[in-house]
């Protein structure tokens, strides 16, 4: 892979954006993404995924160098939908995927991250959607996610002025769960990382899929849902097991069965 490297330990597997100098994210590094997903997603060694850049960025936005060479307005929007299919996937993966972000994660940055199932930030991070300070909009679905996190009206002030929030700010905002200083961010994500890879794969995926009922009206059909996974995880092995390790006072040994 040119722009991507990956590596699982512990159940956990860290994909690293490499793209200098700012891991700008080019249709190139959406494939490579979409295709780590494709290698990770029934592989049983991983149970979580965790997203980081390397360098001084998360990943500071689209590639507006490649945005030139697009022609018609149809290649932009199929350059969007398919960043928007790809952050879809990624709130619906089976497999939780958190975000790491240091430095800065703007535009589509932020856009990825939002994608994930829930972001960690450096205090010191930068986050924010400017594309509206190049006369553009964000195209992979962040005036979607954006205002779901933070509200509408917060999200049209950071849409309308372009000013990004800090690391510290979007913890506040609900952007983030949790901020931390930057050299400690990477040891505390992969700390979380490790104790939800602890946790059943098939409750874990069903929490998942839940979950992604609350991002639309679909509540009643929701609960209805959580019932009928609530049976299936229930009477599945890794159930059994959690239920006798909590009467026998001991840690679980989930297999994913």
């Amino acid at each position: 892979m040119e722009y991507l490297k990956w590596s699982h330990s512990d159940f956990v597997a860290k994909i690293t954006i490499e793209r200098p100098p700012a891991n700008a994210l080019s249709s190139g590094v959406l494939k490579e993404l979409s295709a780590v997903l494709d290698e990770v997603e029934d592989n049983n060694e991983v149970r979580v995924i965790l997203i980081h850049g390397e360098g001084r960025f998360f990943s500071a936005g689209a590639d507006i160098k490649e945005f030139t060479t697009i022609e018609s307005g149809e290649d932009f929007s199929s350059l969007a939908t398919y960043g928007q299919d790809l952050f879809e996937r990624m709130e619906k993966f089976p497999k939780p995927i958190i975000a790491a972000i240091h430095g800065a994660a703007l535009g589509g940055g932020l856009e990825l991250a939002m994608g994930c199932h829930f972001r960690l930030v450096a205090e010191n991070a930068k986050l924010g959607l400017p594309e509206l300070q190049l006369g553009l909009i964000p195209g992979f679905a962040g005036t979607q996610r954006l205002p779901r996190y933070v509200g509408t009206a917060r999200a049209a002030e950071m849409l309308f002025t372009s000013d990004p929030i800090t690391g510290l700010e979007a913890v506040q905002y609900g952007l983030a769960n949790h901020a931390f200083p930057e050299e400690q961010l990477l040891e505390n994500a992969y700390k979380m990382a490790k104790k939800i890879a602890k946790k059943s794969p098939g409750s874990i995926k069903a929490a998942i899929e839940l979950l992604n009922f609350g991002k639309t009206d679909q509540f009643y059909e929701g609960v209805k849902k959580e019932a009928e996974l609530f049976g299936k995880v229930f009477i599945s092995e890794d159930g059994k097991e959690g239920i006798s390790a909590f009467i026998n006072k001991r840690e679980p040994n989930f297999t994913g069965k």
